[in-house]
């Protein structure tokens, strides 16, 4: 098998590229806590009780960790992603990781390599969302079934006051 450099300049080009600040479309919802606390199966008081929380150190009914990561939807407004589905390579996955710059690699699959997260500050009920995603690092690595691309991206998640919430960081393998 001939090994092929997938990471060319027009790659090493990206690395370090970030986003503008994007805020999520809504504040932190009660009902959206709730759901999201029910799905992780945690029955900690700081997500529901709010007798409980109010006299916690956290002041009030607070989000699970990742709930910010999970706070980015498609905006009301937003293209309708089916709208693709004619292109014939339309997987319904982007290479444009959050609004950056497509990973223009000749590898066709795509599979998530897991996430890693610090957590700083659980998010509010009420406080508004923002993330700022870079790329990281971008690596090619060989397996047993040939060359692999590895895309990690960094999102850092903040309130409006520019609180550090949540760091993610998600590795992304084309193959």
């Amino acid at each position: 098998m001939a090994h092929v450099n997938y990471i060319t300049d027009e790659v090493t080009a990206i690395i370090g590229a970030e986003t503008e600040l994007v805020e999520a479309t809504h504040p932190v919802e009660a009902s959206e806590v709730r759901r999201f606390h029910h799905a992780t199966m945690d029955p900690a008081p700081r997500y529901w009780d709010h007798d409980w929380a109010k006299s916690s150190r956290y002041g009030s009914v607070v989000a699970p960790p990742a709930f910010p990561a999970h706070a980015f939807r498609r905006p009301p407004n937003g293209e309708d992603p089916f709208l693709a589905m004619d292109e014939p390579d339309y997987d319904g996955v982007s290479r444009s990781f959050n609004g950056l710059p497509a990973v223009k690699v000749a590898l066709p699959r795509l599979v998530n390599g897991g996430y890693e997260y610090e957590l700083y500050r659980y998010a509010a009920v009420g406080e508004r969302v923002f993330r700022k995603s870079r790329y990281k690092d971008i690596v090619q690595r060989d397996g047993r079934t040939g060359s692999m691309v590895l895309i990690m991206i960094e999102d850092v998640y903040t309130n409006e006051h520019g609180e550090v919430l949540l760091k993610s960081t998600n590795t992304q393998i084309l193959r």
